[in-house]
């Protein structure tokens, strides 16, 4: 599908960029073909809506910006800006640490490119509904619909994830008129937009086949995530947010900004979202032909090899991008490379990190740490590739998710071709796993039962908030310590409040570098604890002298020729009983060594620019997650929009 996508993207470039009516909300371009042909042929309607899809692959959507960088940042992930950089207004190096400004460009980027796909998203679902094709009934109006349904997913997901970065906006879902008449609006309540996306989403569910149905794949919107989709804004819905007003009948954070309250709706509003996303969750389960891939890392292989699982379809939905074209997962994302040229191409940015309690937060035995958490950079010396330890950089852990060296030899021989030092890898760009929907459905089993073991109505076949969990953590064991994770998931705690802790933490043991993490903590009203967590958990390890972060690691490689190293042999929490530092082929300086040097700069330095302008010492409004509107898309908009939560515009 992905190849069918990237060579009819061109045509229906051509067929549906109509003309553009705002510079404002609508970014498209002319176009000389009828809208009324296009919508009266089943072919050229498949045009449009793969249009929608090679929209996605720009960098100001998902190639690059959503999934690698607007996620940033979290109590696990950061941006590669610390220092006096995590200050920097005008750049992401700043403004992911929560200190931004309308100034920055990359915000009129973003949102002219999304709007821009709502625009034609809105003319494919209009040109659907008032085609003769529709009437008509048979074979090509089922095609219709399935069309119709793709458009209302895609939109919804558009705005939602607009909704997430600016809270409140312009909902425009009808096509821009010929008089500006409906080009210039105001902002609506992101509540009332997410009620009318569950409306739209519930009307896509009936439309959409599963994957494996009609040739649709997984690179293609489908009812498995339509029902995903639906349910992760109901949650949300029913989750804390920042507001520019205080909302009559919500309910106010302890913890909130005098002027800008953070807030969430009533709970019986919260009890419906919550048995709303129940049902959703629950058909995927029960219905859907999406499973757990028995192997975490399996999963990633196969993604950094451009192939997609047909057997258990854990992606739900990856945005299909083109090799040598679109897609920066695994090069501004990854396993750091630098100066690779013998293999993998030139360089890796890597502009996405880890930080050092989170690596500590994983048990030994679970393969995801290793998997998601990678130490190592990988260079070329005189001719010769090494793998080398990164050492001490407790704020430079690289995303190991994409790895250079699963990537397929089609894809390592694109790289070693391409002139500059960036490259594209055609990476898809995963918007939903079913370990979210797992995740999910723990979450909410566990609020509506009242606690991790008991049933409620709606459930998948019975299935509990423990047992749901269960799959998502054991799954992550090989077979000699599945036992090991079973009884780390049977010692929870038969709370509601204790089991939530731990949903909080398999999040960001499953999740970590996939864009979920920090819109997860705001609907829970937990980033900003669990940032200030993140930075407490670190001083207390580099404090602890006995049994904090080690001054020194050590290592072996697995070739004669010390090249690779063995991971398995890292000295992670000390040299293990029986054993001495002349087991060990090498060594590398750690997280530890700040404690006896004199210059202390990750924790004087950088771990205080970490999210400065969210949990620093100079705060201005609290809890402002929430990115401000850019100051050119405000001066565009006839004076229909303006900034809130203390930004200028």
């Amino acid at each position: 599908m992905k190849n069918y996508i990237l060579k009819t993207m061109c045509l229906a470039a051509g067929l549906v960029s109509f003309s553009a009516c705002s510079d404002f909300l609508d970014q498209t371009s002319p176009s000389e073909y009828p809208t009324q042909n296009v919508y009266e042929s089943v072919g050229y309607t498949e045009f449009a809506i793969n249009k929608l899809y090679g929209d996605m692959g720009q960098d100001q959507t998902y190639s690059q910006y959503i999934p690698i960088v607007w996620g940033l940042n979290t109590d696990c992930e950061l941006i590669d800006g610390l220092g006096s950089e995590a200050y920097n207004t005008g750049h992401r190096r700043g403004v992911m640490n929560y200190n931004a400004s309308a100034g920055w460009s990359d915000l009129a980027k973003l949102w002219d490119a999304m709007y821009g796909i709502i625009e034609n998203a809105n003319l494919a679902i209009e040109g659907i509904e008032g085609s003769s094709l529709i009437a008509a009934g048979g074979e090509d109006a089922e095609s219709m619909k399935r069309y119709k349904g793709e458009a209302l997913t895609i939109r919804a997901m558009i705005y939602f994830d607009l909704i997430r970065f600016f809270g409140d906006i312009p909902l425009k879902i009808e096509s821009s008129k010929p008089d500006l008449s409906n080009a210039y609006l105001g902002k609506t309540d992101r509540d009332e937009i997410m009620d009318t996306l569950i409306a739209d989403l519930e009307e896509a569910v009936e439309l959409l086949p599963w994957a494996g149905q009609y040739s649709y794949t997984t690179e293609r919107v489908t009812k498995g995530y339509a029902h995903a989709l639906l349910a992760n804004i109901a949650l949300t819905r029913a989750g804390w947010a920042i507001r520019e007003t205080a909302k009559d009948g919500y309910e106010t954070a302890s913890y909130s900004d005098p002027t800008y309250p953070t807030q969430r709706c009533d709970a019986q509003t919260r009890q419906k979202m919550y048995e709303l996303a129940l049902t959703h969750l629950s058909t995927i389960i029960k219905e859907g032909p999406h499973s757990l891939n028995p192997s975490f890392e399996n999963e990633w292989y196969l993604l950094n090899q451009l192939k997609l699982d047909e057997t258990y379809r854990e992606n739900m939905f990856e945005i299909p991008m083109g090799m040598g074209f679109t897609g920066e997962l695994g090069y501004s994302i990854g396993v750091r490379a630098n100066n690779y040229t013998s293999k993998y191409g030139k360089n890796s940015s890597g502009v996405q990190k880890l930080t050092a309690p989170y690596f500590w937060s994983f048990q030994e035995n679970d393969s995801r740490r290793d998997i998601t958490c990678s130490n190592i950079k990988i260079e070329e010396e005189d001719g010769v590739t090494k793998e080398s330890m990164l050492g001490n950089a407790p704020f430079g852990i690289y995303v190991g998710k994409w790895d250079v060296r699963k990537m397929s030899d089609e894809l390592n021989a694109l790289a070693l071709s391409t002139p500059e030092n960036k490259w594209m890898t055609g990476i898809n760009c995963v918007r939903m796993r079913y370990s979210q929907v797992l995740l999910m459905y723990a979450e909410v089993m566990n609020e509506l039962a009242g606690g991790p073991d008991a049933d409620f109505g709606g459930s998948a076949n019975g299935m509990t908030a423990r047992q749901a969990l269960e799959l998502v953590h054991v799954r992550a064991y090989d077979e000699e310590h599945k036992n090991e994770a079973k009884a780390y998931v049977n010692n929870i705690p038969n709370s509601k409040e204790a089991f939530f802790e731990a949903i909080v933490d398999e999040n960001a043991w499953e999740l970590a570098g996939e864009g979920c993490r920090k819109f997860d903590l705001i609907r829970w009203n937990l980033l900003a604890d669990k940032i200030s967590q993140f930075k407490s958990d670190y001083m207390s390890q580099m404090q602890d002298e006995s049994n904090g972060y080690p001054k020194k690691i050590y290592f072996n490689y697995t070739d004669e020729s010390k090249t690779s190293i063995d991971m398995s042999s890292v000295t992670w929490h000390g040299i293990p009983s029986g054993k001495t530092e002349s087991d060990y082929d090498d060594s590398a300086s750690f997280w530890g060594t700040e404690r006896t040097t004199s210059t202390k700069t990750q924790s004087e330095t950088n771990l205080p620019s970490i999210s400065s302008g969210l949990v620093g010492n100079n705060v201005t409004v609290i809890n402002r997650y929430l990115l401000p509107i850019a100051s050119t898309t405000i001066s565009a908009s006839n004076g229909t929009l303006y900034n809130s939560y203390g930004y200028s515009n």
